[in-house]
């Protein structure tokens, strides 16, 4: 299992690395700068050391040094300085007279000063040299001063200057590390005031959360509103379902444990078929009702993935119609004619094709005796497609479609029927971002399923393209 971190750790070590490297490039860049400074600074220093033994031998013949510059001597820039001066004929005037090894010589006797890297009683140290014409106890000429130091001095202040600046720079990445890591702790406090609101949700309350976060999080929430009100939506789909369920199967249920006492209690052989017989009808109305309960569930249920299947309107309806041909009496007639050039569209077929043929068996069941004649077509209404079932029975009043409407409603009590039918394909037309549509044409009545746009597919019917055309002729 992939090991996890905190998001406080987790952000302090962002901020903190970034950090940690820059601090890194500056301390090296401030090494590089002590160094440079250093040199400059050490350099200048025998430059005016040298500057100052020389002025002091031309003012007194190289006898004696003044104050300023005997201190000059001593503590330049945290150590001793050593000189010498050399007549123009190579005699020492004043200084060591043991000179440092590697002292440069001009060839053509120039007066440039020049600095330079030697070696003094064994050890390491930086010079410089200075040739100035001047008149010394009568004698006049090119005298040469030399100052040397040690560069264990010079690295000994390199090492202090680096030593401070990292100090300093440490001191404000621990500061700041700590302001990071406890700011980091303050700033998360929102997200802990989320997990409290978060902790007070439970399965009876599912509300919402309208708490203040901070906008980075906003995203969260709203998904997780988002999950709530998913999980709200079908936990009160399974109650209702399980309401509707119980409150639509007690009765026949009860009626289907009457008749089978009935059936075991009969007298004669007789009666025992009759009960028999009404007991396979109730128990066939029960088993017809449950499964409407399960479609309508179900039709509760479409999600994305089944609306992606690809089918044709003229394979889906061809079986369908002369399925119901082979069931319904002679005396009524289905019309269909398939359409020249097919439509195919995208969503549930298996809901689809369940919702037409709901329509198909209420109006047979409920367009009364002077019912002959169904059509089933379909047609294209601008971007949208609409399969349209017609009779020319009895009809119904706008109060009856009304009621038909509602879940388990029922337009007379001898209807018969679940009174899902029409909730059914009302729910299907509407998890396929469509409609519903129910008009009395008296006689009879017309019903239309209508499936938006955005589950059709390319289609090539042509522009006069109309309902009569599909049900101008009875398939042979």
């Amino acid at each position: 299992m992939k090991r996890s971190y905190s998001l406080r750790l987790r952000l302090t070590l962002i901020i903190l690395l970034p950090l940690l490297l820059v601090a890194g490039l500056a301390g090296v860049w401030q090494l590089n700068n002590a160094r440079s400074t250093a040199s400059d600074v050490f350099d200048r220093s025998l430059q005016s050391a040298a500057l100052a033994v020389t002025n002091d031998v031309a003012l007194s013949g190289g006898d004696a040094l003044v104050a300023n510059t005997r201190k000059i001597l001593s503590d330049t820039s945290g150590g001793r300085v050593y000189y010498h001066v050399y007549a123009p004929d190579g005699v020492i005037v004043a200084g060591y007279a043991t000179p440092p090894v590697g002292i440069p010589t001009s060839a053509d006797g120039g007066l440039s000063p020049v600095y330079f890297n030697g070696e003094y009683l064994g050890r390491e140290v930086r010079g410089y040299r200075m040739r100035t014409r001047m008149q010394v106890d009568g004698f006049s000429g090119v005298f040469t001063t030399t100052v040397w130091q040690d560069v264990s001095i010079r690295a000994a202040f390199v090492q202090d200057l680096t030593l401070r600046s990292l100090s300093v720079i440490s001191s404000i990445i621990l500061s700041l590390a700590l302001i990071v890591w406890f700011g980091i702790r303050i700033g998360l406090w929102p997200l802990s005031d989320l997990q409290q609101a978060i902790d007070l949700r439970s399965g009876e309350d599912l509300k919402p959360i309208r708490r203040p976060v901070p906008v980075e999080v906003q995203g969260i929430v709203q998904t997780l509103n988002r999950l709530l009100g998913q999980v709200t939506e079908v936990m009160a789909t399974q109650n209702e379902f399980i309401s509707n369920a119980a409150h639509q199967l007690r009765n026949p249920i009860a009626g289907v444990l009457a008749l089978a006492e009935a059936v075991r209690s009969a007298k004669s052989e007789d009666a025992m078929r009759e009960r028999a017989e009404d007991l396979v009808n109730a128990v066939k109305d029960t088993s017809l009702l449950a499964q409407k309960l399960l479609t309508y569930e179900r039709a509760k249920a479409i999600d994305q993935t089944s609306l992606k299947e690809a089918f044709s309107v003229n394979k889906l309806l061809d079986p369908l119609v002369s399925e119901y041909r082979n069931r319904f009496p002679p005396d009524v007639e289905i019309i269909w004619t398939p359409a020249p050039e097919d439509v195919r569209i995208t969503g549930d077929r298996t809901m689809i094709r369940e919702a037409v043929s709901n329509l198909i068996d209420n109006a047979f069941r409920h367009g009364g005796p002077e019912l002959d004649t169904i059509t089933v077509g379909f047609e294209r209404l601008g971007p949208d497609l609409s399969i349209t079932i017609a009779d020319n029975g009895v009809g119904l009043t706008p109060d009856q479609i009304r009621t038909a409407r509602m879940r388990f409603g029922q337009v007379s009590e001898n209807s018969g029927g679940s009174g899902l039918g029409l909730p059914i394909v009302e729910r299907v037309a509407e998890r396929h971002g469509g409609r519903l549509e129910l008009k009395d044409q008296n006689p009879g009545l017309v019903v239309r399923m209508i499936i938006s746009v955005g589950t059709c597919a390319a289609a090539s019917q042509p522009a006069d393209f109309t309902p009569t055309q599909l049900s101008a002729a009875h398939p042979e």
